[in-house]
C-alpha cells in the first residue's frame, strides 16, 4: 500500500477491532460489536481513533474493512428471502447435495438444511450437453410466467444455476437478462459469473449463498460509505476477502459471497509477514477472538489456499456438514472457541466449552451486561490471568465477582469442585479442543504441527498461545505488536488482488497449448476489469494453476503453473512434483487431465526482509505483580506484570509471567522464557512433552 494515512476496521462476532496507520506511529481500539447495526460500532470507533489521532476524518486516505457479516448471515439463516431457478428436473440437486453420510454411524445424522425452501427452487425448461452444445433452448415463456411467483412470494433475490453453464453460460446470461428486464432493481446472481465451475452442487450452493447475502451486504455496504462520508471520510473504502487479497465496494457487493473468511484471512496475512521478519519458514497462524479460533498453516511464508470452504458445519469437523462454497480462501480451521465459549457440564458430568459463544450481548458474566454463563473469558479472570480494570484498554471494566459465581453455579458446583479447578478445566479444555483441531487440519493436509513456529494474534490468544503450543510440540511462540488488533493490521498489508477459474476439462495428451493460453488471457481480462477498480495504474503480479487429476480420480490437486510451459511435458512434470510432496508417490501409467484452471492477479507484494536476531540479553522489569493461578498444576504463584510498552528490544524474562497491553495479555507459564525481538515482537520458548 502507498496511502499514507489508513484506517483498517475488523469486525468479529464479539469485538469491532480499528487500527489508525500514521505516517509516525499506529493507534487502534478494541469496542463491542453492535450486532443489531455493525456499522454502528464502526462509525463511532472511527469517531474515537480520529480524535485520538488529532485528525479529521478527510485527512484519510484509505479505509480497508474486513467483516463477519456474511458468514453470520449464513450461519443464522438472516438473509434475504431467495428463490432458486434451475434446469427442469434439478430442483433438488441442492438437497441432494453429496449424496452420502457424512457421520456414517450417526442414526440422527441431520444435513444442512438448504438456504432455499423447495417451494422456491423453481424450474425452466433449458438443457445444455456437457460440451456446451444446446440440447433444449432456453423456454423464455416459461422464465418470464415465474415473475408472477416471484412477485406473489416477493422474492428479495434471486440465484440462477443451469445445468453445464460453467462451459456455456448464454442461458443464464438471457434467463438473467429477461428477469432484470421483468423485475427492475432484483438483485440477481448467475453461476456463470459467481463460480465458473464443474461439480453442480457446489456451484450451486455458491450461487445460492451468494443471493442469499447480497441485499444484506449491499445495505450495509452502503450504510458504510455514508456513514464514513457523514465524518467527512472521502478516501476509498475497500473490502477485505478470504482469499487474502483486497477488493472494491462494487466488488463486494458483486460477490459478496467472498468475504465470508475476510476477517480470518487479515490475520493470515499478518502472520505471513512476521514470519517473513523472523525467518520462520514453518509457522502455524492461530487467532483466536471473542467467538473463534482460527488456524491456518504457513510453509515458506506462504499460507495455505484452497477453492472449497464450508460455512456453518452442523458437526464441529465433519466434511460435508456445512454449506459449501467455491471460492478462493487461504485454507483455515476455524473452531468454537473463543474468549466468549460457553462452559458447561454434560450429560456425562464433563466440563464441555462451546461451541456457543455469549458473543457481545449479553457478553461473559464479568461484562455485567445480563450474561449469566461462565466464559473462557470469565475462567481467565477468575485464574488471574486478565486484569479486569485494563481489560480492552480499561474501555471494559470487567466484574471478576460475577465471573466467579458464573464458574461456581455452573461448573463447580454440579461437580463438587472448587472455583479454582472449575476454572482451570474450563481452561485446558477449550486449549485442548483448539489443539485437536490443529492436529486434524495438520494431517488432512499431509503436515505436521511439531517444530514449527506459532504466531499468536486476537484479544485471546497470547493468554492461551503457550499451552496450546506445548500440546501441538511447537517450542516457540511470537506475539506481534498489538496483536489483540492484529487481524485488522494485516488488513493494511493486503494486496488488491482477484482470481477468476475456469472449468475446461482435457487430458494432458490432447492438450492444445494455445487454447490453453487464449483460456488464461481472457481470465485475466476479467481479473484486470476488477483488480484495475483499486489499482487504475502501476504493473500486476500473476499467478497461474491448474486443478489436475489422474483420470478416474474424484477430486484434484492444485499445481502452480508459475514459470512453467502450457505442454503436456512440462505439466506432467509440475503435476506429478505436486503429487509426491502430497502422496509420496506417483502412480506410474495413469492418464492425467487438467480439470479447472485459474488465475490470480494482483497488486505485486514483496516480503520483507529479515530483522536482525535479538536474544534476551538484559532483564526486563516487572510494574507490579499478581496473584495467578497456574492452569496446569493449580500452583497458587506471585507473578510478575509486565507492561508492554515499557519493553524494548532485548528485555528477557521468565515464567510464570503476564505482559499487558490494550488490546490483550501475554501469558508466560512456568517453565518457559521469553525476549523481545527488534520489531518489538514477544518471543516465548519453552520445552515441549
Amino acid at each position: 500500500m502507498t496511502a499514507r494515512i489508513r484506517l483498517a476496521v475488523d469486525i468479529g462476532g464479539t469485538f469491532t477491532d480499528l487500527v489508525l496507520a500514521l505516517p509516525d506511529r499506529t493507534v487502534s481500539t478494541k469496542l463491542l460489536t453492535t450486532h443489531h447495526a455493525p456499522d454502528d460500532a464502526v462509525i463511532a470507533g472511527t469517531r474515537t481513533i480520529l480524535a485520538e489521532a488529532g485528525i479529521d476524518g478527510s485527512a484519510l486516505e484509505l479505509v480497508v474493512h474486513g467483516t463477519t457479516l456474511a458468514t453470520n448471515a449464513l450461519i443464522e439463516r438472516k438473509g434475504a428471502r431467495c428463490a432458486l431457478i434451475t434446469t427442469a428436473g434439478f430442483r433438488d440437486s441442492l438437497e441432494i447435495a453429496y449424496e452420502h453420510r457424512f457421520e456414517q454411524y450417526d442414526l440422527y445424522m441431520e444435513r444442512p438444511v438448504p438456504l432455499i425452501e423447495r417451494d422456491l427452487r423453481l424450474e425452466v425448461p433449458e438443457r445444455l450437453a456437457a460440451d456446451g452444445s444446446v440440447l433444449l433452448a432456453l423456454n423464455e415463456a416459461a422464465l418470464l410466467r415465474l415473475v408472477d411467483v416471484l412477485k406473489a412470494e416477493r422474492i428479495e433475490a434471486v440465484a440462477i444455476s443451469f445445468l453445464h453453464s460453467y462451459i456455456n453460460p448464454a442461458h443464464e446470461e438471457r434467463a438473467r437478462d429477461l428477469l432484470a428486464a421483468a423485475m427492475p432493481g432484483l438483485p440477481i446472481t448467475v453461476s456463470s459469473e459467481v463460480c465458473r465451475e464443474i461439480r453442480e452442487y457446489e456451484r450451486t450452493s455458491t450461487t445460492v449463498a451468494n443471493a442469499y447475502v447480497l441485499p444484506l451486504m449491499a445495505s450495509y455496504l452502503g450504510r458504510m460509505r455514508d456513514g464514513l462520508a457523514a465524518i467527512g471520510v472521502r478516501c476509498p473504502l475497500l473490502l477485505m476477502m478470504s482469499s487474502g487479497g483486497i477488493c472494491t465496494v462494487e466488488t463486494a457487493t458483486r460477490f459478496p459471497v467472498r468475504l465470508v473468511e475476510s476477517g480470518p484471512a487479515g490475520g493470515v496475512i499478518l502472520a505471513r509477514r512476521i514470519a517473513a521478519l523472523g525467518g520462520y519458514n514453518r509457522a502455524l497462524s492461530f487467532d483466536m477472538g471473542g467467538t473463534t479460533a482460527k488456524i491456518t498453516l504457513i510453509d515458506d511464508f506462504t499460507p495455505q489456499q484452497s477453492r472449497h470452504f464450508e460455512v456453518a458445519r452442523a458437526y464441529r469437523f465433519a466434511k460435508g456438514s456445512g454449506i459449501p462454497v467455491r471460492i478462493p480462501v487461504i485454507d483455515m480451521v476455524e473452531i468454537g472457541a473463543g474468549g466468549g465459549s460457553i462452559g458447561r457440564v454434560d450429560q456425562l458430568r464433563r466440563i464441555a466449552v462451546g461451541p456457543d459463544s455469549a458473543g457481545s450481548d449479553p457478553g461473559p458474566a464479568c461484562y455485567a451486561r445480563g450474561g449469566t454463563a461462565p466464559t473462557v473469558t470469565d475462567a481467565d479472570v477468575v485464574l488471574g490471568r486478565i486484569d479486569p480494570a485494563r481489560f480492552a484498554g480499561g474501555k471494559i471494566t470487567l466484574d471478576p465477582v460475577r465471573a466467579r459465581n458464573a464458574v461456581l453455579a455452573d461448573v463447580g458446583a454440579p461437580l463438587d469442585m472448587p472455583i479454582e479447578q472449575a476454572a482451570r478445566g474450563i481452561v485446558e479444555i477449550v486449549d485442548e479442543t483448539m489443539a485437536s483441531a490443529a492436529r486434524v487440519h495438520a494431517v488432512e493436509n499431509g503436515k505436521d504441527t511439531a517444530g514449527r513456529t506459532m504466531i499468536a494474534f486476537g484479544g485471546a490468544a497470547p493468554l492461551h498461545a503457550a499451552r496450546v503450543a506445548q500440546k501441538l510440540g511447537i517450542s516457540r511462540v511470537v506475539i506481534p505488536v498489538d496483536a489483540g488488533v492484529g487481524s485488522a493490521h494485516g488488513f493494511l498489508d493486503a494486496p488488491i488482488a482477484y482470481e477468476v477459474a475456469r472449468t475446461f476439462l482435457l487430458r494432458l495428451d490432447g492438450l492444445d497449448s494455445d487454447m490453453i493460453e487464449d483460456l488464461f488471457c481472457d481470465m485475466r481480462a476479467e481479473a484486470e476489469a476488477v483488480v484495475r477498480l483499486g489499482m487504475p495504474l502501476g504493473q500486476l503480479a500473476e499467478r497461474r494453476t491448474a486443478f489436475m487429476r489422474y483420470r478416474g480420480q474424484g477430486h484434484e490437486i492444485a499445481v502452480r503453473l508459475d514459470g512453467a510451459k502450457l505442454d503436456p511435458i512440462a505439466l506432467r512434470s509440475a503435476f506429478e512434483t505436486t503429487y509426491t510432496q502430497l502422496f509420496g508417490r506417483i502412480i506410474p501409467g495413469l492418464e492425467i487431465e487438467a480439470v479447472t484452471w485459474t488465475l490470480a492477479l494482483s497488486q505485486p507484494y514483496a516480503l520483507p526482509t529479515m530483522d536482525p536476531v535479538v536474544v534476551g540479553s538484559k532483564p526486563a522489569v516487572a510494574a507490579l505483580s499478581r496473584r495467578m493461578i497456574e492452569a496446569i498444576n493449580g500452583e497458587i504463584i506471585d507473578a510478575p506484570v509486565y507492561t508492554r510498552d515499557s519493553l524494548t528490544p532485548g528485555d528477557a524474562f521468565f515464567g510464570p509471567a503476564a505482559i499487558i497491553e490494550d488490546g490483550t495479555t501475554t501469558i508466560v507459564p512456568t517453565g518457559f522464557r521469553g525476549w523481545i525481538a527488534y520489531g518489538g515482537e514477544i518471543i516465548i520458548e519453552g520445552n515441549v512433552p
